[in-house]
């Protein structure tokens, strides 16, 4: 590449990083201030009410569910421009109205079957929508031109009321009124009997399909039970937001500072391929309409972390290269073709980790699947092509120099291998204190964990008492009145970290119970009702997350077992990965036994974040054993433990690397998130330092076990059994 078309390439990098940097900052500035241009919140950080209700009536049409959620739309969109009714499975529709406040009123209307009548000039109702049997939206031919019209069919019984009000109201009309409002007033031409009617000079047929679908609501009586409802506060999402954008800010200049000092001339492209990743990350969210949830600003920060790890691979191959004596040009080019099938196996495992996140979770945690999708793909273009032109044009620009870009030192190779028992024995202990944990915890009766409610069922209310109560006088003064009140006798409490807010876990509240606990908080707190929020959830609920979370975990692991077998063509390679993966796993739970922290809807997107991350560190050093065995067609037990040993040495320096900045993320994360945030950091951060562990401790230590214990089966079939003799050619 020459010089000027070297300076060109920078100019545009440049050009790129200005102009997506001002877009995402108008997206940013704007979000959650109300204004067009703006990422989508969720319900946990907009605010708002969702709730899913259970259609009780088992033999319920496709038509009468249709139009249960057309009603429901016209009931919600009253509250919010922004309200979205859905239906989820066969019999369960699922309302979200974010930013509203008004929560209980809101889920004491919702569900109210509706009302529609016919009445006659005098506002007297004749007749009700349960009188209707079906409504109809048609063409029919008139004049040559096709007209759209709305057929009623009448029950038997109301088809003579219906005959004797058309008789009696002749060039007269007969408003049709559905939950006081009327949607249509046709004038009756003539008496009509026999039960079939038709409304006329409605417009369009769209506008026809409207109508029928109204008055066919007016007849259904579908029992709507409600499963779970949540009620949030905007104020969690302000603070989410900001805070998180705080971590993201210090965390990247930190990862800025640190490539620069590391790897030098490429550590700038590298730290400008990552504010166009990250700038990148804030604009397809937005042109993609992706829904933003905590876990999802989770995703994004975590994927900030991540994005590095190929840029990593690629740099320490470029000095390794160096070291060998290349040329610069020459071990930039040779150091991106080498780390290229590391950086996409280790990318494609962590996306079917998002692919089953996306397809299994639920709605929060799809968005995490979401951002953690697109952070890879965006980091594997940025790395490989954005990344890559802008090396070359610095280059070209005047830095050929090998000091511009640092040679790497030759490492003495660590014997891993040789404590490989020890480092078995310390991950069992490990293990085992989690198992003994979960043991005492259910001896105890608190539960083998600390199950949330989404997966243990009942109410959690958060109230703000405004002064930070110790807890000592909460048992003491406040439980004893909720005991009163809602006559119950368990009710578990937890402070919220630096705050004045408490969250207290009860059985499961109706809607009067719920008035009564804001009422008692009222009336002895001065607590008003918006500092106080409720999040339900029903056991039907809680078993189906608690499937979900397994075959996740399962559904992945599958998944990255066939892959990395494909892949590496040894099953070996595959199975000690999965062992690896299962311990990380094993370790995390660890920390959820022992420390009991929340296991909640996060907790499946902490499992599979984990894995794609620690899946994408084994990879890489089991790239580099292939690419040292592949030269050798047969080597001894010493051989081989030299090759594993000399691998992890070579990786090692990424491997630190990738985990520092990961860890910095998260902790980050930790330390400036709200509650929900640092709930799911947490585990994340003891996920991240287990992952490096098992990658450089266990996961080539078992591959070596299954080297030395276990032949090949095509090798096993060609050598000869002991004693057999040779024969002769």
């Amino acid at each position: 590449m020459k010089k000027g078309k070297g300076i060109t390439i920078l100019c545009i990098v440049m050009a790129c990083i200005l102009s997506l940097g001002y877009y995402a900052s108008i997206i940013l500035s704007s979000t959650g201030r109300g204004e067009n241009q703006n990422i989508i919140l969720g319900l946990d950080l907009a605010g708002g009410v969702s709730i899913t209700y259970q259609i009780v009536d088992e033999d319920a049409t496709a038509e009468e569910i249709s139009d249960t959620v057309y009603k429901l739309q016209r009931r919600v969109e009253d509250y919010s421009t922004e309200a979205t009714v859905v239906r989820e499975g066969t019999d369960r529709i699922t309302v979200s109205i974010p930013g509203v406040t008004d929560a209980n009123d809101i889920l004491e209307d919702l569900g109210t079957p509706g009302s529609l009548e016919f009445q006659d000039p005098d506002g007297n109702v004749v007749l009700t929508g349960d009188d209707v049997e079906t409504a109809t939206a048609r063409y029919v031919t008139n004049n040559g031109m096709n007209q759209a019209i709305v057929e009623l069919q009448f029950t038997d019984e109301a088809a003579e009321i219906f005959s004797d009000l058309t008789a009696n109201n002749i060039n007269k009309r007969i408003p049709i009124v559905y939950d006081g409002e009327t949607i249509s007033s046709p004038e009756v031409n003539e008496q009509i009997s026999g039960g079939v009617a038709s409304i006329e000079n409605i417009g369009t047929f769209q506008e026809a399909e409207t109508l029928a679908s109204q008055i066919r609501i007016g007849s259904l009586s579908l029992e709507l039970e409600e499963l779970t409802s949540q009620v949030v506060g905007a104020s969690l999402g302000e603070e989410a937001i900001s805070t998180a954008l705080t971590a993201a800010a210090i965390g990247l200049a930190l990862i800025i500072v640190f490539l620069i000092a590391f790897y030098w001339v490429a550590g700038v492209a590298t730290s400008l391929g990552l504010l166009i990743y990250a700038t990148a990350v804030v604009a397809v969210i937005y042109l993609f309409e992706i829904t933003l949830t905590l876990p999802g600003i989770a995703g994004i920060i975590l994927g900030i972390g991540m994005a590095v790890d190929a840029n990593v691979v690629i740099n320490a191959r470029i000095k390794e290269e160096l070291a060998l004596g290349k040329s610069t040009a020459a071990a930039i080019k040779t150091g991106y073709q080498k780390a290229l099938s590391a950086i996409i196996d280790g990318n494609i495992t962590t996306l079917i980790a998002a692919a089953v996140l996306a397809v299994k979770g639920s709605g929060t945690v799809k968005g995490f699947a979401y951002t953690l999708a697109i952070g890879i793909i965006l980091s594997m273009i940025t790395a490989l092509v954005v990344t890559r032109y802008t090396m070359y044009a610095i280059h070209a620009a005047g830095f050929q120099d090998v000091k511009y870009y640092g040679a790497a030192k030759e490492r003495k190779v660590v014997d891993f291998l040789s404590k490989r028992r020890v480092f078995f024995v310390i991950s069992i202990a490990a293990i085992a204190a989690g198992f003994v944990a979960e043991a005492v915890n259910s001896a105890g009766g608190k539960g083998a964990f600390n199950y949330s409610l989404e997966f243990a069922g009942g109410t959690s209310t958060t109230v703000d008492l405004g002064r930070d109560y110790e807890l000592s006088e909460i048992d003491s003064e406040i439980v004893p009145l909720i005991n009163d009140a809602l006559n119950t006798s368990e009710v578990q409490v937890q402070k919220i970290a630096d705050t004045t807010q408490v969250i207290f876990k009860t059985r499961s509240l109706e809607l009067s119970e719920r008035e009564t606990f804001a009422q008692l908080f009222e009336e002895n707190y001065s607590v008003e009702s918006s500092a106080i929020s409720y999040q339900n959830v029903s056991q039907t609920i809680s078993k189906e997350m608690t499937s979900d979370a397994i075959w996740a975990v399962v559904i992945a692991v599958i998944l990255m077992l066939i892959y990395i077998w494909f892949r590496f063509d040894d099953f070996r390679f595959a199975s000690s990965a999965i062992l690896a993966l299962l311990h990380d796993i094993l370790v995390v739970l660890t920390c959820y036994a022992l420390v009991r922290i929340s296991v909640g809807s996060t907790f499946i997107a902490v499992m599979l974040t984990i894995l794609g991350y620690s899946i994408n560190d084994t990879i890489v050093t089991f790239d580099r054993i292939r690419e040292n065995m592949k030269s050798r067609l047969k080597v001894t037990e010493s051989e081989l433990k030299e090759i594993a040993n000399r691998s992890i040495t070579q990786t090692l320096s990424r491997s630190i690397n990738t985990s520092v900045t990961t860890f910095v993320m998260v902790l980050l994360l930790y330390i400036l998130g709200v509650a929900s945030i640092r709930e799911f950091a947490l585990p994340l951060m003891v996920g991240v330092i287990s992952g490096t562990y098992s990658s450089v401790c266990i996961a080539t230590e078992l591959w070596f076990e299954m080297k030395i214990h276990q032949k090949p089966a095509k090798q096993a079939q060609k050598e000869p059994k002991p004693g057999a003799k040779k024969k002769k050619k």
